[in-house]
Parts: structure tokens; C-alpha cells; sequence
């Protein structure tokens, strides 16, 4: 059942399923909830009480806000931590990955771990060698670009076929879903806004976080020409021994949709050890 939690004239839905330890789960820009159809379920069944949220200006949450930055995203994650009682692991994906850092970084007493699935969290720079390189990464960047510029629904379309290097079986439906909410007044206007953020704030707050952190990216992910060399930098910029970093063959930039199975082998002992240490 989806409930909403007012904040500033507008609403968060999210819906909790289970009993246990508070787990948070943060899809990325452009999404919904549903992109963790598959995961979700699967932390329940292991034993915990699953908050699975849409994000400021997605699926049913409002889509008007005075910003979409990850500071933005943060408060509205500590506030709903707060509303069901914490303390949480929070699990985001993409901009809600550079979210859940500042979260943590702000309220400490709430926010027990972080794990982060193809985060943004620190300030990018465009590699020209990388764009040259990998064709994978030209074409994403190039569908994201045009999706932030000129509002395309089919750039973005363009840009999760590559995002998606393999689809989960039910990849015609969720697309057709993701396609007719994207079309709701208001929606494609949040996108664009949040591909104009930068991650810079999250990434300033790296060195505050206090509880651990699991980064997990995808090796084919199409928004980096490394994957790897990404998830590797943001573990440095973490106090030393805080973060862990895994990388999943051949996911791309939505690894809990694509393979969810590998996801939640890595997050269930990483749950365990935070949740009962909390």
C-alpha cells in the first residue's frame, strides 16, 4: 500500500513491506520504486522491514520541488528515516547513491550504512580519451545529454537500452511503465533537472560519513569509461577502512534491476554486519 510523507507542501510515496531492521531503498533519476521489484522482496524474505520510496519528482511522489539536488534527496531520506524509526541502511542507486552519502554524513544517529549501487557521488570530469575508447560510454553520454538538453523521451529511452546491457524478462512492460510516467506533466522536467546537479556536494561530504559503505558498480556500466576506477576513488575519498567495493561482470547502471540476485548476495551480509551492530 503506498503512503506519502508531506515535506515542504509536497509528498514522498513509499510503501514498507516486513518486519525487522529499517532498510531504505532509493532508485535513481528518471525511475520509480519499482525498479527494485525484484530486491526488495528478496530483503524481506531475509528478515528485514523494506521502505521502498520514490524519489522528489518520480513515480508517485510530487513532481514539483524547488530543487533535485542530492542535498535535496538527502533531507527528504533522513525525514523518512526519522518518520518510521531509524536507525537504517540506506540503499541507493545513481543520484540517490551521492544522496545516501550526505544522509549519512548529516545524521549519523540515523543512517547505520550506505550502500551504493552506480553511484553519483563525487564531481565527474569529462574524459575525452574514455568517450573515444568506450563506445559504450559515448553512446550513453551522448543519449543523457540530449535528454538533459532537450527534453527527449526517446534519448532517454536510448540512454537505458544502453544502461541496460541485458533486460530483465519483464524489460517490454517496465519500459512501457517507465515511458508513461515520464509523460506525466512535470516529470521530464525533473529528470532534466536533476542531470543539471552536480555531485560535487556529496563528494564534499565523503570524508564526514562514519558507518560503512558498500559501492557496488557494474562493469559495463555506460556513464563511465571505469567503472571500477569511479567506485575505486570514491572508497579513497572515504575515511580509511569504511568502504567496500564490488563490481558485478557484465551489469550495467541499474545492477539491482539487471541482476538483482548478485545485489542481494552482497548486501545481505553487508546488512547483517551493520544492522546488528547498530
Amino acid at each position: 500500500m503506498t503512503e506519502f510523507l508531506n515535506i515542504a507542501g509536497n509528498k514522498i510515496a513509499y510503501d514498507v513491506t516486513g518486519e525487522g531492521p529499517l532498510v531504505v531503498l532509493a532508485h535513481g533519476m528518471g525511475d520509480s520504486r519499482h525498479s527494485y521489484r525484484f530486491v526488495a522482496p528478496a530483503l524481506v524474505a531475509a528478515g528485514y522491514r523494506v521502505a521502498n520510496m520514490d524519489i522528489r519528482g518520480c513515480g508517485d511522489s510530487s513532481p514539483g520541488w524547488d530543487g533535485f539536488s542530492r542535498t535535496d534527496i538527502a533531507g527528504d531520506l533522513v525525514a523518512l528515516v526519522r518518520h518510521l524509526g531509524g536507525p537504517a541502511v540506506i540503499m541507493g542507486q545513481s543520484i540517490s547513491g551521492g544522496a545516501a552519502t550526505i544522509a549519512a554524513a548529516t545524521a549519523p544517529e540515523l543512517i547505520a550504512g550506505v550502500i551504493e549501487l552506480a553511484p553519483f557521488t563525487r564531481t565527474q570530469t569529462v574524459s575525452l580519451s574514455g568517450l573515444i575508447r568506450v563506445k559504450r560510454h559515448r553512446t550513453g553520454s551522448t543519449q543523457l545529454g540530449m535528454t538533459m538538453a532537450l527534453g527527449s523521451l526517446s534519448a532517454w529511452k536510448k540512454y537505458l537500452d544502453v544502461a541496460y546491457p541485458t533486460k530483465p524478462a519483464d524489460w517490454a512492460g517496465e519500459l512501457a511503465r517507465i515511458e508513461s510516467t515520464m509523460s506525466e506533466p512535470g516529470r521530464m522536467k525533473a529528470l532534466q533537472a536533476m542531470c543539471k546537479t552536480s555531485p560535487a556536494d556529496a563528494g564534499a561530504r565523503l570524508p564526514d560519513v562514519r558507518c560503512p559503505v558498500l559501492i557496488v558498480e557494474g562493469s559495463l556500466d555506460p556513464d563511465w569509461a571505469d567503472p571500477r576506477a569511479e567506485g575505486e576513488k570514491i572508497i579513497a575519498d572515504l575515511p580509511a577502512g569504511l568502504g567496500q567495493l564490488a563490481v558485478i561482470d557484465g551489469a550495467g547502471h541499474y545492477p539491482h534491476a539487471q541482476t538483482p540476485d548478485e545485489v542481494v548476495a552482497l548486501s545481505l551480509p553487508f546488512l547483517a554486519r551493520t544492522l546488528t551492530n547498530a
